[in-house]
């Protein structure tokens, strides 16, 4: 995927939340990651996280008249739109819904050839720095000011932490044979294959492997890389 998003094919996996209103870009500005200054220019990947700094979803922000509009994952919408109105009080504005809408991914393989986690992989509940560098990169602001979610998002970055847990992309003639691999090193934890899709007569999928786990060789039937 471009790092300006330019999607081109609509399916039932996306969805959009669309908040208009006189305080709707100043709230979402304190409830997202990304910094909105500019984003009418284009769209651009953001993440919605939880108070405690773990991630609900990613999405993509495009402007709308008096508003924006925030394209997700479908099996997110609940828990965004919840999450959203949790701090909403008595902002003026309104958030309504759209099924089936155009996305930045014409379907789950495509993300995974991309690296690019889904609603399988939130659901783990991990901070954004266990996505990898480059999500973080797309999708956080540091300079922006203050937002639902930044303190301990924005503490492992400033003193560089290694979080626990990787997302990583895997290859292998089966999907037991990558899920046991990345199961094999490490405490219990949310290690394993979380989505997967055949490709080229194999098995590509997006799982998490603990970080003592990457400097373990895989065996031959599996291929292993860190999402930097």
């Amino acid at each position: 995927m471009q790092d300006d998003p330019a999607p081109t094919v609509g399916n039932p996996d996306w969805c959009a939340l669309r908040v208009v209103g006189e305080d709707a870009v100043t709230f979402l500005q304190s409830q997202v990651t990304q910094d909105l200054e500019g984003v009418g220019a284009w769209p651009r990947w953001t993440t919605v996280l939880n108070p405690d700094g773990t991630v609900v979803s990613a999405g993509v922000l495009e402007s709308v008249d008096a508003g924006l509009e925030l394209i997700v994952p479908d099996a997110t919408h609940d828990a965004v739109l919840a999450r959203l109105n949790r701090f909403r009080l008595r902002a003026r504005l309104t958030i309504t819904s759209r099924r089936e809408v155009v996305g930045p991914y014409a379907n789950r393989l495509a993300a995974i050839r991309d690296g690019w986690p889904g609603p399988e992989e939130f659901a783990a509940r991990l901070v954004a720095q266990s996505y990898g560098s480059r999500f973080v990169t797309r999708t956080v602001s540091f300079t922006k000011g203050c937002f639902t979610g930044q303190e301990l998002v924005g503490r492992l970055d400033a003193r560089a932490s290694s979080v626990p847990w990787r997302l990583v992309r895997a290859r292998g003639a089966s999907i037991e044979a990558i899920d046991d691999f990345l199961r094999s090193v490490g405490p219990v934890g949310p290690s394993g294959v979380t989505s997967s899709a055949l490709d080229d007569g194999g098995i590509l999928a997006l799982g998490f492997a603990h970080r003592t786990l990457l400097a373990v060789p895989p065996p031959s039937s599996v291929s292993v890389e860190a999402l930097a």
